[in-house]
């Protein structure tokens, strides 16, 4: 078997953890009707209602809503008047895989880049490629791209230079062929301040991601990660299983939240999980599912984050189009 564990000297600063103070969170606002067909004006209604909860009546960040166009704009203007709106051209709103991330803090900050290739070939649209780019120029941020492929949702980190992945994702021969897994651990020093790289194996059932780690395992704290535990038929046991086998043997903190269990949509599983909720400076954002584990999953994260609101959200037709809150979503820290 591989080692769980990889470390490396990082060469870089880590970005700074979710949970750190932010300026502005940045939320991709659904645009495209060919894309989103019936689902588009209840997924705007959708967004609007995340991002009135992470403003927070001005007590959160300053909300800025990605739109692609003149029509989508307005609509967000109208749904979310309280937000900052910027409209450019996009494909799709999963900013947390095409958005830069953000690196350092206060004058030191930058974005930094990465290629993009539609989640390893599967939704090529335009526009996906540059708006990270221009989303860094849009905040007066020194941009680089670095020279390989990576999505934000396929990585999560504590701010101390640890970082959880999956094989599924960074070592699927449709981003990187060629690239074992010591040089992505390489790349993942040089380019974020990886020290240490803990590998977790598969991602969620049916997720076309390719196994994201931010809809399995999240860092709450340093070294402290969270993990569901399966519901009956819970299509996932045994990839929750094994990924708390190899927190534990990593030396990380484990602490557990309920699953969602199996969730259907027209008949087909989808990745549901409550992993993909977003924090803010003054709210933790977690989807939903009418689920009988919804309010556990919203006690759970309220004792992990006391000095947050934690507001439990639907978002059925955020899902239709793969993801949900934290998908969505890249922060620009303070």
């Amino acid at each position: 078997m591989q080692p769980a564990i990889a470390t490396r000297r990082a060469m870089h600063s880590s970005p700074l953890p979710e949970w750190s103070t932010h300026d502005a969170m940045w939320i991709g606002f659904p645009s495209d009707p060919e894309l989103w067909v019936e689902d588009l004006a209840p997924a705007q209604a959708e967004v609007a209602a995340l991002a009135k909860a992470l403003h927070a009546g001005g007590k959160g960040e300053q909300i800025v809503l990605v739109a692609a166009d003149s029509e989508a704009a307005a609509e967000a203007r109208r749904l979310a008047p309280f937000a900052t709106i910027f409209e450019e051209p996009f494909g799709d709103i999963w900013l947390r895989d095409t958005g830069p991330i953000v690196l350092g803090s206060g004058k030191d900050r930058r974005a930094q880049g990465f290629g993009f290739n539609g989640w390893g070939g599967k939704y090529d649209l335009e526009g996906d490629d540059s708006i990270g780019e221009r989303l860094a120029a849009s905040a007066s941020l020194p941009y680089a791209k670095a020279d390989w492929i990576l999505e934000g949702g396929a990585i999560d980190g504590d701010g101390s230079g640890t970082f959880l992945t999956t094989e599924q994702c960074l070592l699927n021969p449709n981003r990187n062929p060629g690239l074992g897994r010591a040089q992505i651990e390489e790349r993942l020093a040089r380019d974020l301040g990886a020290s240490k790289v803990v590998w977790l194996g598969e991602g969620l059932a049916n997720d076309h991601t390719d196994g994201h780690v931010d809809n399995l395992a999240r860092f709450v704290a340093p070294g402290r990660v969270l993990l569901p535990t399966p519901a009956k038929d819970d299509p996932n046991a045994a990839v929750y299983a094994d990924a708390a086998r190899r927190v534990k043997a990593a030396g990380l903190d484990l602490v557990n939240i309920p699953s969602p269990g199996r969730i259907e949509a027209d008949g087909d599983l989808i990745p549901a999980s409550y992993m993909n909720f977003l924090i803010g400076n003054a709210a933790v954002v977690v989807p939903l599912y009418g689920a009988e584990n919804d309010q556990a999953a919203v006690t759970v994260l309220q004792a992990i984050f006391p000095q947050h609101r934690v507001v439990g959200l639907r978002a059925d037709h955020i899902l239709t189009g793969g993801g949900s809150f934290h998908c969505i979503s890249q922060q620009i820290p303070a």
